[in-house]
């Protein structure tokens, strides 16, 4: 999940009877591998092929080469494709911190001392720079109660890396997406604040782009039935699909066993008040000139009635 600085090209055209999503190895891509197990989408007449890819640059490469039509993103990479030109839109939320699952820690190494987010002032926290985890890691500081001059990044993109570099303790602290999150805690790592206490900083959302929207918008609809009844089914029994998960999803061994896989929101767009905020902290790291307009961006018109 990154915010990265993808060419501003043409979409291609895809097949006008299948839609090709770049899909990362993360929960939050889940009812897509479900609605295609139990035949969701059979039933409601959507073929779709789901791309798997390895980073969210692979990703971002696929939909600016016309090779998908949509994607699992974020608010701020959905933002960086429009740059220029509105190129993809939002049609639904696919994850959001639900119950007791966060998407996103931020962690202490272990041994560190570190417990309360005023431990971390002047502490340099491993990130991913000008991405997501830029800006939640912010929101979730500075409603602790850090000052912006007290809050130090260093830039480590690869979530491995991140994720070793902590265990060492040659970081003191970093953020990272859950399951990665939940297995740094389970190898000693400390919780220090995760996104559950900003509900409104995080949200995963379902992208798509403009040629789709226009040429497949039946099809869209139809996918987004699919999407809901599959979400509908992992909230109710997400033991059911452990299989699947551990299949699909990019889980770390040492939390396979006790991995319970995170509720889903339901029919639901991003707010204008998050786009909003969102575009304020791009505008402040100089990511995009102007803000964007909210609803040339952020469509319900899939949302299943």
């Amino acid at each position: 999940m990154i915010c990265i600085s993808a060419p501003m090209g043409v979409f291609a055209a895809t097949d006008k009877g299948v839609l090709r999503l770049a899909l990362l190895p993360v929960p939050d891509v889940l009812p897509v591998y479900v609605a295609l197990e139990k035949g969701y989408f059979d039933e409601l007449g959507v073929e779709v092929e789901a791309l798997p890819v390895g980073s969210a640059v692979e990703r971002d490469q696929l939909m600016q080469a016309g090779k998908a039509d949509g994607m699992i993103n974020e608010i701020s990479g959905a933002a960086n494709f429009n740059r220029e030109k509105i190129q993809v839109k939002i049609i639904s939320v696919a994850r959001s911190p639900i119950g007791e699952s966060p998407l996103f820690r931020i962690l202490a190494a272990p041994g560190s001392g570190i417990t309360s987010v005023a431990d971390l002032a002047d502490i340099p926290i491993g990130i991913s720079k000008n991405t997501v985890i830029e800006y939640i890691s912010t929101r979730l500081l500075t409603f602790g109660g850090l000052k912006e001059e007290q809050i130090v990044y260093k830039s480590v993109p690869v979530l491995p890396e991140r994720l070793q570099l902590l265990l060492q303790g040659q970081l003191k602290a970093v953020t990272l997406p859950d399951p990665l999150g939940a297995a740094a805690m389970e190898a000693g790592a400390v919780e220090v604040i995760n996104d559950l206490s900003r509900r409104d900083v995080s949200a995963s959302v379902i992208t798509f782009t403009t040629e789709a929207i226009e040429s497949k918008a039946e099809l869209l609809k139809n996918f987004m039935v699919a999407w809901n009844r599959a979400a509908e089914d992992i909230n109710t029994d997400p033991a059911a699909f452990k299989e699947l998960v551990l299949k699909k999803i990019r889980v770390p061994k040492n939390i396979q066993e006790k991995f319970v896989t995170p509720p889903l929101p339901l029919k639901a767009i991003p707010s204008k008040m998050q786009w909003d905020d969102v575009m304020a902290w791009m505008m402040e790291k100089n990511l995009i000139s102007a803000p964007l307009i909210y609803e040339e961006s952020v469509v319900s018109d899939f949302l299943p009635q």
